[in-house]
């Protein structure tokens, strides 16, 4: 019999774990038993991103880009300093969630943004929940955390309590202890599942320490290359003769420098990704009308020495005198920075009878914000499923350990064992391994290392690989000939810990080999 929150699973590994969960929740404590129920409840639901990173790295404008609809402030707010979860719902509401579980629907500002002022106590708000009727929250509920880096106590501590738990509280007269979460168990199945990580070009080494605050505030939910990516933000606003072999090219330049940060940052996220926020935002979310298409055409009238002038700065361009009003080139300045305008009028130059809806597509292609959302569907939608379950099994296991029966804990670990002894379960066994290498857990040469890191984090059996683009025959004889290799060194070249991690990827390989081997439908 299949369970509503069955029926949403995103796979097979994810059933496996509810199911799980389902068998034990009779035989262990009122406590553990809610906490699994809050785990099914997590299994259900879309894969949860939190978007992270520094105070004014620009991740409302992203989370706005990515939604498709500026709804999340991007000012300094009270709002800015709550965790908002943006999920789907069949009607656009917000919902201010306070510390005690009441619940308040908060009016959509007259912008149809969240407003930036809540008009209640702050301190007493948990975080927010905002319902939106677009499309790609039906698969992926997206988190806005509070910056990371310069936090004041009391975001931390909302962060900490609420990146993808919130407690869902019974009656006022039911029974003091029935079934209520304690903070340790609610702990245990905290934290968002999979990060979007922003850093900015000012990134520095301690970002890693950033990441790790992310960590600790999702309740121990590693961060690394199976769950992670991160955006080089404001790419638009790097000098391209500060980096070496930019060639005086902007967005060259960005590709560079995220290459390096991908260096700095690894192995807590699986890539870095240049993008510029406010023009994917603006081109993503409706921001972008026929008036100010209309104004760029003015624009690209002019004569090119005077609006080279012009785009030396934002004060010359909004102060200059010209046909186009000053206030117009400020909503342009506020849409699409310098950068974007520079685009547009080129495209409009190199097109004269582009439209403003071509306008705008060619705008969001400048943006890089389509080379991240396809980052997102391989990092994130096609491993849901590993993801998903590897997070509930974690969050199972805390609770197992949270409890103060030890003959629950052991026949909640027996259970864990058995379904981990299962061939399709291998998943995560890989996803553990992995963990375990790129957190430095089990130390290994560093070619290993960057082995498992591969096999482990792609979806793609030619970059697994590490061969992109060959032939089947030649994936095949590579996959069987690294199985014997695994499996060699794992007998008799390994320490007993890399030997865990090393009869995990002869597997992999293995079944990689089988999956190849298998007849193409």
């Amino acid at each position: 019999m299949t369970s509503p929150e069955q029926g949403r699973l995103a796979g097979p590994l994810s059933m496996s774990v509810a199911n799980l969960c389902h068998r034990l929740q009779s035989q262990v404590s009122a406590r553990t038993a809610a906490g699994f129920a809050e785990v099914l409840r997590r299994l259900g639901a879309p894969l949860q991103v939190a978007v992270a990173g520094r105070i004014k790295s620009g991740k409302s404008t992203l989370v706005n880009a990515l939604i498709g609809r500026r709804v999340a402030p991007t000012d300094i707010g009270e709002c800015t300093r709550l965790v908002t979860r943006f999920q789907y719902g069949t009607v656009d509401r917000v919902e201010i969630v306070f510390t005690d579980g009441r619940k308040q629907v908060l009016p959509f500002a007259a912008d149809g943004m969240i407003p930036a002022e809540l008009g209640v106590d702050i301190e007493q708000v948990s975080h927010i929940e905002a319902y939106l009727t677009n499309a790609v929250l039906q698969g992926m509920t997206v988190i806005d955390t509070p910056g990371l880096g310069s936090l004041d106590a009391a975001s931390v501590s909302r962060t900490e309590q609420l990146l993808g738990a919130a407690k869902h509280r019974k009656d006022e007269d039911d029974e003091e202890g029935s079934d209520e979460l304690d903070d340790t168990s609610r702990n245990a199945v905290a934290g968002a599942e999979a990060v979007l990580y922003v850093v900015t070009q000012g990134v520095r080494a301690d970002d890693q320490q950033a990441l790790a605050a992310f960590t600790a505030a999702t309740a121990s939910r590693e961060a690394g290359p199976v769950n992670a990516i991160a955006v080089l933000n404001k790419a638009d606003t790097i000098a391209p003769e500060s980096v070496d072999g930019a060639d005086g090219d902007v967005w060259k330049a960005a590709t560079i420098l995220a290459e390096k940060q991908a260096s700095t940052l690894k192995p807590r996220v699986a890539d870095v990704l240049p993008v510029i926020g406010l023009i994917a935002e603006s081109a993503e979310s409706g921001g972008f009308t026929s008036a100010d298409a209309e104004a760029l055409r003015q624009l690209a009238a002019l004569d090119d020495d005077i609006l080279q002038t012009m785009l030396i700065s934002a004060d010359i361009f909004t102060s200059w005198e010209c046909d186009v009003p000053s206030g117009t080139r400020l909503r342009l300045l506020e849409k699409l920075d310098l950068f974007g305008i520079s685009h547009a009028v080129e495209a409009i130059r190199q097109e004269p009878e582009i439209t403003a809806g071509a306008l705008r597509r060619s705008l969001l292609d400048a943006s890089g914000l389509e080379a991240v959302r396809q980052r997102l569907s391989i990092v994130f939608a096609a491993r849901a499923d590993g993801i998903k379950a590897a997070a509930a099994l974690a969050s199972v296991t805390a609770l197992a350990h949270a409890s103060a029966d030890p003959a629950e804990r052991q026949r909640v670990h027996d259970a864990i064992e058995v379904l981990l002894a299962k061939p399709e379960a291998h998943q995560l066994r890989l996803l553990e391994a992995l963990t375990l290498v790129a957190s430095g857990a089990v130390d290994m040469p560093e070619d290993l290392s960057e082995e498992v890191l591969r096999v482990g984090s792609n979806a793609d059996i030619g970059a697994q690989l590490g061969k992109p683009g060959a032939p089947r025959q030649e994936l095949a004889a590579h996959a069987l000939e690294r199985a014997g290799w695994w499996r060699s060194f794992a007998s008799f070249g390994a320490t007993p810990a890399q030997s865990r991690v090393a009869h995990v990827v002869h597997r992999a390989y293995f079944l990689i080999w089988q999956q190849i081997r298998e007849p193409q439908s």
